[in-house]
């Protein structure tokens, strides 16, 4: 073992090539942190969506299918024989199999291994069930990391988290440098053009109708402006409609007549190329219709890149845009986002300057700072651990001293379940006793 009692991480979530956020995610966190082999080992276990599952790399080490509950207690199983230090949980409801997420936590349970939790989605009004499972997530976590300070305060104010366990480690970012984009854009042939960028896995939420009803007004002042959409429809929405709104919005463009200067490109891209459309970008646009959005992957890149940046007011855009780094707009307002549009081509000077400020606090995202800060959580995790490790042998030394429920209690904390039963006295408590058949509903208690 290091000396900082890391030698081995193991990150659980969705992984590459599966075209998902949290995938490319895990994917870059997996990366940076054994970049040039300096830091821990680091394995994956991926939650797969299908049941072929994916050609994933040598990193991949077990895979869960998403709602075999078996297949979570199996995980578990391999974890605690792997001789994991730290197990690094990506967390968004969606992604794995149960009432919210809730098999995730039969996989928990079953671990005697500190565990650092990343929280994608927080939710500040979450449903009964969504409450239940963060609830005992939060309780089985030795430490939570989000990735603004919204987030730090809902985990506070709403699920009642003390601060000393939440860490503030924004969305990592490549390490790109700053560019003129009419330099890079020969490469995509628009020389002379002014390029508005959007990417991201497509779907309704990504409100870009608006933008698209917002051209007309613009191509009257800026006729050489185009507007690039880069992305696949997203996977979920692929299977369940197939590409009914890529082609909804397709049709859209050509009875506004601006069909010439938008370009669908359907693809899932890797970061390399993403940084050559990025390079080639006047202004990057992301008009998000779900105010809640916590974190976006797309907004970090952008803004990390050092492009002028307009978007709705979803909580990430509110925070990372602020003091003159972007531009708000409300949400599926076209007038409002033609009229900032019109704007900021007309303004170089202040679209330089949004850009050197975006990039100059981009700075602290990159990729090789974020990974050093999530070896620093990891590390307070182990040690954490360690610490609690000899209190509950304090408290075993006490043990004769203690009525028959009490010795029944520490003697589970000598097995791998010393969680379940900390988290259980936890959740159990009378005020929550009306609440108890739903947890057993959900298959929180098995």
């Amino acid at each position: 073992m290091s000396r900082e009692g890391l030698s081995k991480i193991a990150l659980i979530g969705n992984y590459l090539p599966r075209k998902c956020g949290i995938a490319t995610f895990t994917y870059d966190l997996s990366r940076a942190l054994t970049h040039e082999g300096s830091g821990p080992e680091c394995f994956v276990v991926a939650v797969n969506d299908r049941p072929e599952g994916y050609a994933y790399s040598p990193d991949v080490r077990f895979e869960i299918a998403e709602q075999d509950l078996p297949s979570y207690r199996l995980a578990a199983d391999f974890l605690q024989s792997a001789n994991v230090d730290v197990l690094c949980v990506q967390h968004e409801f969606g992604i794995y199999g149960g009432t919210a997420g809730s098999h995730l936590l039969a996989l928990l349970r079953r671990l005697d291994l500190p565990i650092v939790t990343h929280l994608h989605t927080i939710l500040e009004e979450p449903s009964l069930e969504q409450m239940d499972v963060m609830q005992e997530l939060i309780c089985l976590s030795t430490r939570l990391i989000v990735m603004n300070k919204r987030g730090r305060r809902i985990l506070k104010e709403t699920y009642n988290t003390p601060s000393e366990r939440i860490d503030l480690i924004p969305h990592g970012i490549p390490d790109m440098p700053f560019v003129d984009p009419d330099l890079h854009k020969t490469r995509f042939g628009l020389e002379g053009k002014r390029v508005l960028f959007t990417f991201g896995l497509i779907s309704p939420g990504k409100g870009l109708e608006y933008v698209i009803r917002a051209l007309p007004e613009v191509l009257e002042v800026f006729p050489d402006l185009i507007y690039i959409v880069l992305g696949a429809t997203h996977p979920t929405l692929l299977r369940e409609q197939g590409e009914t709104y890529r082609m909804n919005l397709e049709r859209l463009a050509e009875e506004l007549g601006v069909a010439k200067n938008v370009i669908f490109l359907n693809r899932f891209v890797q970061s390399k190329e993403l940084m050559e459309y990025f390079n080639a970008t006047d202004i990057y646009i992301t008009p998000y219709l779900n105010a809640s959005q916590i974190t976006s992957g797309t907004l970090a890149y952008s803004f990390g890149c050092g492009k002028a940046v307009i978007a709705t007011p979803y909580w990430h855009a509110e925070e990372l845009l602020s003091n003159g780094r972007g531009i708000l707009v409300p949400f599926r307002d076209s007038q409002a986002i033609a009229r900032e549009l019109i704007a900021l081509f007309k303004d170089d000077k202040r679209r330089d300057a949004m850009r050197q400020r975006a990039y100059l606090l981009g700075r602290t995202m990159i990729w090789n700072k974020v990974a050093q800060r999530f070896l620093t959580s990891c590390r307070q995790a182990w040690h954490s651990r360690q610490a609690d490790f000899a209190s509950w042998q304090e408290v075993l030394r006490e043990e004769p001293k203690l009525g028959v429920a009490g010795r029944i209690g520490l003697s589970s904390l000598r097995h791998p379940g010393l969680r379940s039963a900390l988290v259980v006295l936890v959740v159990a408590a009378p005020a929550d006793a009306a609440r108890l058949p739903l947890r057993r509903k959900m298959g929180l208690y098995q």
